[in-house]
């Protein structure tokens, strides 16, 4: 699913214009991206939480000249589903 399938979705089931619809999945998207990138979690109840993780320094790699790299201490960005997202999707979901 497309941002343009969520818009199309949202905008079929609320009768709000699309343009409408867009320019709040926009600035939803555009919230919470700011919040991370200020250091702070977004807390979604009931559907999830976008977190930071910081992710250790490790020693990496660089196949092509044969030496190894210092990969330095560096922060993700996360989503970690809330319990009944995930449990909807386990029980709703077939496995392949």
């Amino acid at each position: 699913m497309t941002k343009a399938d969520i818009v199309s979705k949202i905008s079929d089931k609320s009768g709000i214009e699309k343009t409408d619809v867009l320019n709040v999945v926009e600035s939803f998207m555009a919230e919470v991206k700011g919040a991370l990138e200020q250091g702070d979690n977004v807390y979604l109840r009931g559907f999830g939480s976008f977190i930071i993780k910081t992710r250790a320094e490790k020693t990496g790699r660089n196949i092509s000249k044969n030496t190894t790299i210092k990969i330095p201490a560096h922060n993700i960005p996360s989503f970690k589903p809330a319990k009944t997202f995930t449990e909807g999707v386990k029980n709703k979901v077939v496995v392949k």
